[in-house]
């Protein structure tokens, strides 16, 4: 039944008529002959965390193609087909990167529809009610984080699209503060749906408590350090992120680094909440990880490992097209005694003037799974992970004035295994002599193709993000991003994002 309804939800979405902002109508077949047993409900969420899958590529490039991770040209010689636009921070109206607000209200519509029907319905237990309600509000809240983020103010709504007229939407955008007082009231009402069931389920792949509670932590320190929350927002996410350590004990750093993200441990003791992929059913990023960001078979054989060895491409066969580069600064960038380096980055080299040369990087993070002798991408996507509680703890720490060692050091110490000691050990590194230098930078190594590092850098202060990006900082406005032409022109009570008039 789950996958018959998923299969009519997505063939909705396919050939229902789209209106300005791609909200869809509901659907006859769903009001009239749906919403009848529990089962209809679990089908639909099921549909719901499906279309959340699909927009797994706007998430990462919203999160990290804009930052300091990328902005080589590809070693392998493709061209990068307008992605340079992204590190390079050359974004405008006419190349918007990302248009139709990255097409988030097909589902947002999808959940306000499920909020609405799950509250009028007697068909549920009330258990099963609330735990379906904490989910759909969370998701909702994450989208509208997302939309905020990098558009600022959004187009608000609460109720499915089932009154007005196909194509006749006229919706001012909702100005960025009031959008923020939303997400607030989305987690808190997904908190109190939840109540004390802090169980993740489905190899962590659908929302739970405390999934939602580690989306609350990150919406506080925002608020913190962005919208003058200070201190007492900052001890809100402390008080928040004790709460799941105490309440879901069995979360915990994996043993090493690799093991998080190999295929094999799907769902292991560090994932929170993970968008979930599965061979033969959906790739990485919708399969966009590959054809954008891993180098070619046929090139990739002529070069060498660091040890001067060919790359044998039997072994390393992850291949795709290189259109977003890793710098290569950000290989050397890591300290060599760090496991993380080889785990996320490798080194590619060639001989120049007879010296071997560190001449580009791919990314090793994600390490997919055998398919016959093809090795495919279908590695889940983390969105919160134990790692992720750490670091946040750390930093809300650092803003209450507390000692942040203990978590900087846990994530240290599996980072550097055996090669662990003082030296490394916070704060004894040199750039732990500035606090947040310290955090940002851990955040960085730990996180890189995780969608977090441009909104670390922009939660942290515009400062950071023209320190270590190529964004103009002559042009601090354009930090949020442009809205497509197309939306604008068929929605006309939207306003251009300032920066971009």
């Amino acid at each position: 039944m789950k996958n018959i309804f998923i299969y009519i939800l997505t063939s909705l979405f396919l050939l229902s008529g789209c209106t300005d902002l791609d909200i869809e109508p509901t659907s006859e077949i769903t009001d009239k002959n749906y919403w009848k047993t529990e089962e209809h409900f679990d089908a639909f969420m099921y549909g719901m965390h499906s279309r959340f899958r699909t927009h797994s590529w706007n998430f990462f490039l919203m999160g990290d193609a804009r930052s300091d991770i990328f902005g080589d040209q590809a070693f392998g010689g493709e061209a990068s087909q307008g992605m340079e636009r992204f590190p390079f921070n050359t974004l405008n109206i006419d190349n918007p990167g990302i248009s139709n607000y990255g097409g988030f209200y097909t589902n947002i519509n999808q959940v306000n529809l499920f909020i609405k029907k799950a509250n009028s319905t007697n068909v549920l237990t009330d258990n099963a009610k609330a735990y379906y309600l904490g989910q759909a509000y969370a998701m909702r809240a994450y989208y509208f984080f997302q939309l905020y983020r990098t558009w600022g103010a959004a187009v608000y709504t609460e109720e499915p699209s089932e009154s007005f007229e196909i194509g006749k939407l006229d919706k001012a955008a909702t100005p960025a503060n009031e959008i923020m007082e939303y997400i607030k009231k989305d987690i808190d009402a997904s908190i109190n749906s939840f109540g004390n069931d802090y169980s993740i389920k489905k190899v962590k792949s659908l929302w739970s408590k405390p999934a939602v509670l580690m989306l609350k932590a990150e919406v506080y320190l925002w608020s913190s350090r962005q919208l003058n929350g200070g201190t007492a927002d900052a001890a809100k996410v402390k008080e928040t992120l004790l709460d799941i350590q105490k309440n879901a004990p069995e979360l915990a750093l994996q043993p090493k680094y690799t093991d998080v993200f190999d295929y094999s441990k799907k769902g292991n003791s560090e994932i929170i909440f993970a968008i979930h992929n599965q061979l033969n059913e959906a790739n990485l990023l919708g399969g966009s990880y590959a054809s954008n960001l891993l180098p070619g078979d046929l090139y990739l054989r002529n070069y060498y490992d660091e040890t001067g060895t060919k790359i044998n491409t039997a072994v390393e066969n992850n291949f795709g097209q290189i259109r977003l580069q890793i710098r290569t600064t950000n290989y050397t960038r890591f300290n060599d005694k760090d496991s993380r380096k080889r785990a996320i980055i490798k080194g590619v080299y060639d001989f120049v003037d007879g010296k071997l040369t560190l001449v580009g990087t791919y990314p090793k993070k994600y390490p997919g799974t055998m398919n016959g002798s093809v090795r495919v991408a279908a590695d889940d996507y983390p969105i919160y992970r134990y790692a992720d509680l750490l670091l946040m703890l750390a930093e809300a720490k650092a803003i209450l004035g507390e000692n942040p060692a203990n978590e900087i050091n846990d994530i240290r110490k599996r980072a550097y295994g055996d090669n662990y000691d003082s030296s490394v050990a916070y704060p004894n590194q040199a750039i732990d002599k500035n606090v947040n230098d310290a955090i940002l930078e851990e955040r960085f190594f730990e996180f890189i193709l995780e969608g977090k590092r441009w909104y670390d850098l922009r939660r942290f202060g515009n400062e950071y993000v023209f320190k270590h990006t190529l964004a103009d900082p002559l042009k601090p406005l354009r930090l949020l991003w442009p809205i497509d032409k197309s939306t604008i022109t068929k929605n006309p009570a939207l306003t251009q994002t300032p920066g971009y008039e």
